[in-house]
């Protein structure tokens, strides 16, 4: 995978015990495990799973004061055993919890969203004086966990999610990017007025384009406020899903964001096994990290993104401008769905067996397009496409000695509207051989940031060796992109010790009966913690109410509760026939 030239963001450092994020320190790769935190000896055995694997920081959720209490043996029983990797305390709703959880661990997360909150998605008009009466009120709450922390020397992440906005948030703001960012500094701002300052920030989002889009606006955000806000980044798109669609939507947030240079550690969640997400996440940061150790360093800018210097809207989605165009008989460009181009050779590879491609079939051969390939830095070659009067397909030339994302957002930038950019996962066509899991990041990253900075009409993978996976991979990159909806979508959250299911189980089974489903989006969630925030876009949701109960939801709104783990999928299809978005399995393979 390629670089961006774009130098990591220069952030001070944070100690999380013996590790140190930001400031010269290598991007830190983290993960969650995911069993009751009442079970210390499962607690324990799962975090050195994780650690023998490569993580780096090992989170526990610790959702009650019990759970809080119990991570004092749980870090004992980790020394004892000559393990070492700091834990962090995963607090949402309760304050309580947090300030038991700082005496033990090397680190805390809260949610603003869910701390001395509870969200009831009441709509209210504040007036600046009920506003400044809440945020009183949560200073009240949360002032006392920054003494605690600032006394012990334990740092803390102030996570915001999407999905767990709270009401005040929610109607100043919106459910919006910006609300995501003013969630994060109204903590902040309290954190600071204790003198307190071992603070990371992340914005979690299940859609990679408001993740990319909040975690800009907030680098942009901490660099107007002065450059003592200079705090780390954690990386994340939360409830991403398990197999190749969650390692392509994790691909898309968090390379897009590292190729702008922002992130100091890293967390992949997969609805898997937590060790499964260590790989994806290593294999993700370490061009970035063995550029820092070549020598590239890191400096404080990300200026020329965040300005909108680059050829798009850094903090906002809106797809470039292009004029229609047909080739073979498919339309492209304009407001026309994003094509999927195949080479000649990968074409012949699949000509006698298309059909059993299904839905990922190649629309366009590359080599019948008639598609300009140009080196965007060549000012003549520009300036003859811009004259051109009807507009091209146009691509950066293979052999151009740029990264991809840094040559096709010039392309962008440097090429008139109404000519259509065929976007490449490699200007270096060299199959992958059988590394699958870096074509897939390769691909995932360049293609899919770009989608979401709204440049491109058409894509073509060529680092995936077999014709058939590159095609699969072109269109499982265009959904996790948002950008072209070919089957069931699902948003499915990484297991944790409040998930009241067995979320891999749970969610094969919803898949089994519902991926026939092409363009409905179901959201698969173990607890209530982000799920009706999460759901915002989906369809139908199915969220852990209680113990071996599950609740039915039909967008945020809740429907069906107290339903049994048993019964819940069934019901869960009555209520896609009842909304009308069930379609027969026979008659979905026949269409």
């Amino acid at each position: 995978m390629m670089l961006s030239s774009h130098p990591r963001r220069l952030t001070r450092e944070v100690k999380v015990g013996r590790v140190g994020i930001g400031g010269c320190n290598p991007i830190r790769v983290q993960s969650m495990i995911t069993c009751d935190t009442m079970d210390t000896a499962a607690c324990i055995r799962e975090s050195l799973e994780l650690a023998q694997a490569g993580c780096e920081i090992v989170r526990i959720t610790a959702p009650t004061v019990g759970d809080a209490a119990n991570l004092k043996t749980i870090v004992k029983g980790l020394r004892e055993r000559g393990c070492d990797v700091p834990i962090v305390a995963d607090i949402h709703f309760k304050p309580e919890a947090a300030l038991e959880a700082a005496k033990w661990v090397e680190k805390v997360r809260v949610n603003p969203g869910n701390y001395a909150d509870s969200k009831k998605f009441k709509i209210v008009e504040y007036t600046d004086a009920q506003y400044a009466e809440e945020l009183e009120r949560i200073r009240e709450r949360f002032a006392p966990l920054a003494r605690v922390c600032k006394e012990r020397g334990v740092s803390m992440r102030i996570g915001t999610n999407h999905g767990s906005l709270s009401d005040r948030i929610m109607n100043r703001y919106g459910d919006s990017p910006l609300g995501m960012v003013e969630s994060a500094l109204e903590f902040a701002r309290i954190a600071r007025g204790e003198d307190y300052h071992e603070l990371v920030f992340s914005m979690k989002a299940s859609n990679p384009k408001v993740m990319i889009q909040a975690y800009r606006l907030l680098v942009a955000r901490l660099d107007e406020l002065g450059p003592d806000w200079n705090y780390p980044i954690h990386l994340g798109v939360t409830e991403a899903g398990d197999g190749e669609d969650g390692r392509i939507k994790s691909a898309i947030g968090i390379g897009s964001l590292l190729n702008d240079g922002i992130g100091d550690t890293v967390r992949v969640s997969l609805t898997e096994d937590s060790v499964n997400e260590i790989p994806v996440a290593q294999a993700l940061v370490a061009p970035y990290n063995a550029a820092a150790e070549a020598g590239a360093g890191v400096v404080a800018d990300c200026a020329s993104v965040l300005s909108g210097a680059a050829g798009f809207s850094p903090f906002g989605y809106r797809r470039r401008l292009s004029g229609r165009l047909e080739r073979q008989g498919v339309a492209l460009g304009d407001n026309e769905t994003i094509r999927v181009f195949a080479t000649q050779p990968q074409w012949d590879a699949v000509a006698r067996s298309l059909e059993r491609l299904g839905d990922c079939k190649p629309e366009i051969v590359l080599e019948k397009a008639e598609v300009a390939a140009v080196d965007p830095r060549d000012a003549d070659a520009m300036a003859a496409l811009n004259s051109a009067p009807a507009p091209r397909i146009v691509t950066v030339a293979d052999g151009v000695e740029m990264p991809v994302v840094e040559a096709f957002r010039l392309l962008a930038a440097r090429l008139k509207d109404g000519h259509c950019i065929l976007l490449k996962d490699t200007l270096c066509p060299a199959p992958a051989g059988d590394k699958a899991l870096a074509a897939l990041l390769q691909a995932a990253t360049a293609i899919g940031s770009l989608l979401c900075d709204g440049i491109g009409d058409a894509v073509l993978v060529r680092g995936e060796a077999a014709a058939a996976s590159a095609f699969r991979l072109s269109y499982n990159i265009l959904q996790a992109a948002g950008s072209r909806i070919f089957k069931t979508d699902y948003v499915a959250c990484p297991s944790c010790g409040r998930t009241l299911f067995n979320l891999q189980e749970t969610t094969a089974r919803i898949k089994a009966a519902t991926s026939h489903l092409k363009g409905v989006k179901i959201a698969i969630m173990g607890c209530i913690v982000n799920g009706p925030g999460e759901m915002a876009d989906a369809d139908f949701g199915y969220v852990g109410g209680a113990p071996g109960k599950v609740n039915l939801y039909v967008g945020k709104t809740p429907v069906k509760f107290n339903i049994p783990e048993a019964e819940a999928v069934a019901l869960l299809q009555d209520l896609i026939r009842e909304h009308g978005k069930w379609t027969d399995p026979a008659l979905a393979q026949r269409t």
